[in-house]
Order: structure tokens, then sequence, then C-alpha cells
């Protein structure tokens, strides 16, 4: 299997693991090159990356559908969230394209992501069984360092969210709702957590916990860097009373 035991009990105390190599180079190179037919910027000018991020849905070609199905990815979902529990993509959703412009960007917030429309709602929820979203995934699609704008994680943030979220219950609450409630806290950026940094190779993948707090940066680097975060949704959702997954055990040995 992918993921060995002692990776899979860092995911639940961790909230992340690294699957390095998950996707080949030669699907990530070709997923890039369709990146950039898509986007009025030049690879080869600097002079026209003039926006420090740029937001691409990805397409639904054979190179992005490799990618979403890697076999190392595709079993170490089985071993994360459980076999036929989770829906199969055939893309990586929307792509992140940040440039190296020297400017900041207005998106750089400590957050988690959402997972659900309510009927009625204009804004996505989340609640404490993780509705709908198994996984929160980032591929790296271009070789990223520390300066290439890595996603920030605060290693071990996932076991603070469920106290805010259990009193809600099945109903949950709107992400921007939660995030003002943990702020007033002083928890969402969990300053008492070490941060920690999504940096590897084009081709390898974070697979983090769906309460995971994270955080965009700008980029102090000089290439373009391309990172899709999709979520992997759920078709059997978590059970609380019975934790069959190591994110749903995750989540009960926090409440």
């Amino acid at each position: 299997m992918t993921l060995t035991a002692t990776e899979i009990e860092t995911f639940v105390r961790d909230g992340y693991v690294a699957v390095r190599g998950a996707v080949d180079r030669a699907s990530i190179e070709e997923c890039r090159r369709q990146l950039w037919d898509l986007m009025p910027e030049d690879p080869s000018d600097p002079s026209t990356w003039t926006e420090p991020v740029r937001r691409i849905d990805s397409p639904v070609t054979a190179p992005f559908m490799r990618a979403a199905q890697s076999s190392a990815l595709t079993e170490a979902y089985d071993q994360l969230v459980g076999p036929s529990r989770w829906r199969q993509r055939v893309e990586l959703g929307n792509v992140a394209i940040r440039f190296p412009t020297g400017g900041e960007s207005n998106d750089t917030g400590w957050h988690i992501d959402a997972s659900y429309l309510p009927p009625g709602a204009s804004r996505y929820f989340v609640n404490v069984s993780s509705r709908d979203r198994g996984l929160l995934m980032l591929f790296l699609l271009s070789d990223v360092s520390a300066d290439d704008a890595p996603t920030r994680l605060k290693v071990g943030s996932h076991q603070d969210v469920p106290r805010f979220l259990a009193p809600r219950g099945d109903d949950g609450v709107d992400m921007f709702e939660l995030c003002g409630v943990m702020d007033a806290d002083g928890a969402l950026d969990s300053p008492d957590r070490a941060e920690a940094l999504a940096t590897g190779i084009a081709g390898d993948v974070f697979l983090c916990h769906p309460f995971l707090v994270h955080a965009a940066q700008s980029h102090r680097g000089r290439q373009p860097r391309f990172l899709s975060q999709p979520g992997l949704m759920l078709t059997d959702q978590f059970d609380l009373g019975n934790p069959r997954s190591p994110v749903e055990r995750a989540i009960v040995a926090s409440l």
C-alpha cells in the first residue's frame, strides 16, 4: 500500500502526509503546458506576469485525469478515508498560479475549506463530521521551494477545529462565520502550533485532513508556482459514532 502504518498515524497526529512522486513528471508537465495555454501570461516573458495570483479551473483532459487517478493516490485514499467511500475525480479542481511579482495578494489568511451548500444558502458550510469532504489535497504541479509560495500548514491544527463545530451539530456553520468565531477566540491560526510548508517537486501530493488549518502566501522566488487543491469528496458520509477511518479517528480523538 502507499502509506505505511507509521505514516497513517502521523497523518492522524499532524493532519497531513506527503506522497512523494505520486504523479509522474511527464503528466505533470503536460498539465502545466495546458494551463499556460489557458492563461494570458507568457511563460517566457516575465513582463506579462503582472498579477500575484491567477486561478483557473483545470480542464478535463487526459493528463489531469491521470494525475487525479494515480494508483498511489487511490490506494492512499482507501487507507485514509476508506474503500468505496470517496468519489473519483476526473480533474484537479481549481489551480492557483502564483507569480513572483513582488506584490501581495489578498487571499493569504488562515482557514479551512468548506464542503457543502445547504438549501437556500449562498456560501458553503462545514460540519463536525466533515459532510461531503474526505480530504483536502495539494497537488504540486511545479517544483515548490520555500521561496515559491508554498502553502503553509499548521501542524496538528485539525485537532483544534472540531470543538468549534460540535455545538452546531449536523447543520454545521458557514465557513466565514466559523472563521470569525475562531478568530475571536484566537484559535483559527492555531498560534501554538508549529508551521510547516508544502514544498517538494512537481508530482508530489499532500493529503490533508479536511480540518487542517492552512494558508497561502506571496511568491518570493523566480518562477511561477502551480498548485491545485481539490477536495476528495465522499460517497459514504463519516460516522463519528463508529469511526472506521483515520480521518474519522482524528475527529473523534479531538472531541
